[in-house]
């Protein structure tokens, strides 16, 4: 007689259930209570301290301030310009193969680089002391007429920014692969036309970021123009300040323009940035706009009550 064997599959026992226990991020705790308590100290102190308030939202929009706002936009994007416009010849000099181009291209951004932006202004300002008159042939006239604190503050602001954007196109240039120059001078083009029909275009969407940096940076950086008398943002708020004696609010109103434009200019550079960047990237990631609209729509369903079927 034969033993059966049971085939019979035994009852599988399901696994048990895994408990995951979050860690617990206690020096994050204590972080974010730190920090939180140092703003609140911030704001007592300041709520505290001997600052009229009242008078800030007057002096946003008077006169004074708005010419200065005016002309701090007004130095800042000429000196821009000029600054672009050399640092752009100071890079194809400091690349070009002619020793002496290269070394006075090189010495110019050793120079400006090297030497603060106030310095430069004042010399600037003062260089009638060196130069009595400027006598060009052609011209001929005090150099105290000449020199005003407008063309002062030009030349000291946008001299100087001109080293830093020659070397910030000189990096945008080399980042163009040398197949692209050799492939357009296999095509007969020129140097100069192989420049600026296949280098440049391509080296724009490195040179932008850094160049709306630069400009962000000028924005701020024209308010040393008040040691030349230019009537710049901080020359006005002074002026103001001088006969109201409300010194610390007119440097309250002065921040908060800068702070406006900073943040115009800013959304500004985000949209240029982003129109160079599609060559590069086939996706591009949704703007701020975009994502609240996103965010809105996703809002907008979870409200939305379901409808029977």
């Amino acid at each position: 007689m034969t033993d059966t064997v049971d085939k019979t599959p035994a009852p599988t026992v399901p696994p048990e259930q895994i408990k995951a226990i979050p860690v617990r991020h206690y020096g994050r705790w204590v972080a974010g209570a730190a920090v939180i308590a140092i703003l609140v100290l911030i704001g007592i102190a300041f709520s505290n301290a001997k600052i009229n308030y009242g008078v800030i939202p007057d002096y946003l929009t008077d006169g004074t301030i708005l010419s200065g706002v005016w002309h701090t936009l007004y130095i800042s994007v000429l000196a821009m310009v000029l600054g672009l416009v050399l640092g752009v010849i100071l890079a194809v000099m400091r690349m070009s193969s002619n020793p002496v181009t290269s070394t006075v291209a090189w010495f110019y951004v050793w120079f400006f680089r090297g030497t603060p932006v106030l310095v430069q202004l004042l010399l600037w300002y003062n260089i009638s002391l060196v130069f009595p008159i400027l006598n060009l042939g052609f011209y001929k006239d005090e150099m105290n007429q000449v020199m005003t604190p407008f063309l002062a503050a030009l030349l000291g602001l946008g001299l100087n920014e001109a080293a830093y954007m020659s070397e910030i196109v000189r990096a945008g240039i080399q980042s163009v692969d040398e197949g692209q120059t050799e492939a357009s001078h296999a095509l007969g083009m020129t140097q100069g036309k192989t420049l600026r029909r296949v280098v440049l275009p391509q080296a724009m969407r490195v040179i932008v970021p850094p160049t709306g940096n630069e400009f962000i940076n000028m924005l701020k950086t024209s308010s040393l123009a008040y040691a030349v008398q230019f009537n710049e943002l901080i020359k006005r708020a002074t002026d103001i300040s001088s006969t109201s004696l409300a010194v610390v609010e007119m440097f309250f109103v002065a921040s908060i323009w800068y702070l406006i434009l900073t943040t115009v200019f800013s959304i500004a550079q985000y949209y240029i940035e982003r129109r160079y960047a599609r060559g590069s990237s086939r996706n591009l990631p949704p703007t701020p706009l975009q994502r609240l609209r996103k965010n809105l729509r996703l809002f907008g369903s979870f409200r939305r009550p379901e409808v029977a079927r």
